[in-house]
């Protein structure tokens, strides 16, 4: 499955908590920003929801995540200059997703996520594409030298 929610992308990311004390304890909360990022991606997701959850097979999860240029670049620059290198991390920004498609029933826990692969960059059309895969782990292949090698197949 592979979709594009076309958007700018939040920057807000997960590990955006805020602080504050109460009678001497340190209270953790989801600041204001995060909660509408959140917001935003649970939105563009919606159309997008399976049918039944994915429950017990490994999940190659791919995200490109697409910023528009900042005005201060030029929009046409060679490919290898296309990479968004500044903030937020790509972790980041995966780790917000995930929790969301999660809390919507993508899957039924993000441990099942057993590859990811994550890009920023920017692009004349920003937005954040989303390729799942369910894995089937083949492991009963053998290299010519008769060692047993992990061979992914998606299924």
């Amino acid at each position: 499955m592979q979709f594009k929610l076309k958007m700018v992308p939040p920057t807000a990311t997960a590990q955006q908590k805020g602080e504050r004390v109460v009678g001497g304890h340190i209270h953790h909360y989801k600041k204001k920003n995060v909660a509408a990022a959140e917001a935003v991606l649970r939105d563009a997701l919606l159309p997008y929801i399976l049918s039944e959850p994915i429950t017990e097979q490994p999940i190659w999860l791919r995200t490109y995540w697409m910023f528009p240029y900042p005005k201060s670049a030029k929009k046409h620059l060679p490919d290898h200059e296309r990479f968004k290198i500044t903030r937020p991390d790509a972790d980041n920004l995966n780790k917000m997703l995930k929790d969301v498609m999660t809390d919507m029933g993508f899957w039924k826990d993000d441990a099942l996520i057993a590859i990811e692969e994550v890009w920023k960059m920017y692009s004349d059309e920003p937005g954040i594409v989303i390729r799942i895969e369910t894995l089937n782990l083949d492991i009963a292949n053998e290299d010519d030298e008769g060692i047993k090698d992990s061979a992914i197949h998606p299924m």
